[in-house]
């Protein structure tokens, strides 16, 4: 994963793209505990507590901060976005995830949960890569929310899949593209 993926959008595959990026021993960056207690802002404390915990290390490789026992893995907040963005996502949701960050369609038939009740930083709602904000992509900013991903293309039929939305309500983010997904907002 390259850290050129840096996109201030904070869906999960960029949040696994630039998720870390630090090492303890530079006084400038958060130490484990606290990129532990950033990842764990992310989800609900039940689910939370017993997740996985993974950083990107300056290397650009995933390292786990803290095996957990369920199926949920999260991350801390990447410190390089203008918002608080740390995510918590299943295991199907982590291979949709990483499909997306491969530029490769996502596996059929998984629907997959993700979970940022931090919220995240701007991003464009109708190009999956977008960098920034562009005249037509859309960009937009929302509040705690999570995300359902996998779905057949007729769950995603019952949403609005406007290019500028109600981010107060649920609505459907890239709609028309293979990483189309539900934000529903929580609040």
């Amino acid at each position: 994963m390259s850290k050129s993926l840096i996109y201030r959008y904070t869906v999960a595959a960029t949040m696994l793209a630039v998720m870390g990026g630090v090492q303890a021993a530079d006084k400038s960056m958060p130490t484990d505990a606290q990129l532990i207690a950033s990842a764990m802002r992310a989800a609900p404390a039940r689910v939370a507590k017993d997740a996985t915990i993974i950083a990107m290390g300056a290397d650009g490789q995933m390292r786990t901060l803290r095996k957990g026992s369920n199926d949920f893995t999260c991350m801390p907040d990447n410190p390089t976005t203008p918002g608080p963005d740390s995510m918590c996502m299943d295991k199907n949701a982590m291979e949709w995830i990483n499909a997306y960050v491969g530029h490769k369609p996502p596996p059929p038939g998984k629907l997959g949960l993700m979970y940022m009740l931090e919220g995240g930083t701007d991003a464009s709602n109708t190009d999956p890569y977008a960098k920034q904000p562009e005249s037509g992509n859309h960009w937009i900013k929302t509040g705690p929310h999570f995300m359902i991903v996998g779905a057949d293309p007729a769950f995603y039929a019952n949403y609005p899949k406007n290019p500028s939305p109600d981010t107060a309500a649920p609505y459907v983010m890239w709609a028309g593209t293979p990483y189309e997904h539900l934000m529903a907002p929580i609040k």
